[in-house]
């Protein structure tokens, strides 16, 4: 079932509210990369947290690419969402096993590292991307993701993601809730919503039990009124494809190109993002010399 986010205004829109439903994000994130448990936590709540941003973008080719880079085992992981919901991602060491906190629960924290850096890049089409960027808090990734609005974008944040996962390792649920104050919010509106916050089980749990994104934000503003904004279909897609993969062959230019043709004969080429391998023989790699 495709997951979606709902984008929402409260408090005589002094207050918004996302709330989105991950879980087959996650799980395709999990079945495409072959992670582990730790990873596929830190993945899934890294993917949550770029498409629930980038659903706030304008135009219709804008990007949000999310950079978290800690001194973990996990490395890098990076996902890059679109404003139409698309997301995709990865993690430099997918198949990680790190122990387990106290009472059972997986060590996201432990795996990023809470030595490294949160890099956002905004790509809105024009002449130079907005990159920006701050130290890891926790590793932990949603307090991360909210110290970065807090400073970076100057919007006082909370932002909650989870993804539950089995013994089995099987992902259960995955989703995600960013809760902004506007300008015009008052200290009332901020105390109230930091209690409920405060009061609110996991996020994971509560979609576990069958919540949708709309009854998590009833459930977070206290049946407060709300109007819904938009409502924005989101999935794991890879843009990759073999013309693509030739671009980039094309982009290391003329004497790498040779140097293959000389040591390798043909080419593999792999897609960080969906893992799909695409092959050139001596014959192709000679023609984009040719180019």
């Amino acid at each position: 079932m495709e997951g979606y986010i709902i984008n929402a205004l409260a408090m005589n829109g002094t207050v918004r509210v996302l709330a989105a439903d991950t879980t087959n994000i996650a799980r395709e994130a999990q079945k495409l990369h072959m992670t582990s448990p730790a990873a596929t936590a830190a993945l899934g709540r890294t993917l949550t947290a770029c498409v629930m941003m980038a659903s706030l973008l304008k135009g219709e080719k804008d990007t949000i690419t999310i950079q978290i880079k800690g001194d973990g085992l996990l490395g890098s992981i990076v996902s890059v969402a679109d404003s139409k919901g698309n997301v995709r991602g990865y993690v430099n060491n997918p198949d990680i096993d790190i122990p387990l906190k106290n009472k059972g629960k997986l060590d996201v924290g432990g795996a990023v590292g809470n030595n490294g850096y949160v890099t956002v890049i905004k790509d809105l089409g024009l002449k130079e991307p907005y990159v920006g960027q701050v130290k890891l808090v926790s590793g932990e990734i949603a307090e991360d993701i909210a110290y970065y609005l807090a400073c970076s974008e100057q919007i006082p944040s909370a932002v909650a993601l989870g993804v539950l996962i089995e013994q089995d390792g099987s992902v259960v649920s995955s989703g995600g809730f960013l809760i902004q104050l506007m300008p015009d919010a008052g200290e009332e509106s901020a105390d109230f919503l930091e209690e409920r916050i405060r009061q609110t089980e996991p996020i994971s749990v509560l979609l576990a039990r069958g919540m949708k994104p709309e009854n998590i934000i009833e459930h977070l503003l206290e049946n407060k009124d709300f109007r819904i904004v938009s409502n924005t279909p989101c999935k794991y897609k890879c843009y990759c494809s073999r013309e693509r993969m030739e671009r980039n062959l094309l982009s290391l230019g003329r004497k790498e190109i040779e140097d293959i043709i000389a040591e390798q004969g043909d080419a593999e080429l792999q897609c960080h993002f969906c893992n799909a391998k695409y092959f050139f023989t001596r014959e192709e790699l000679q023609k984009i010399v040719s180019q």
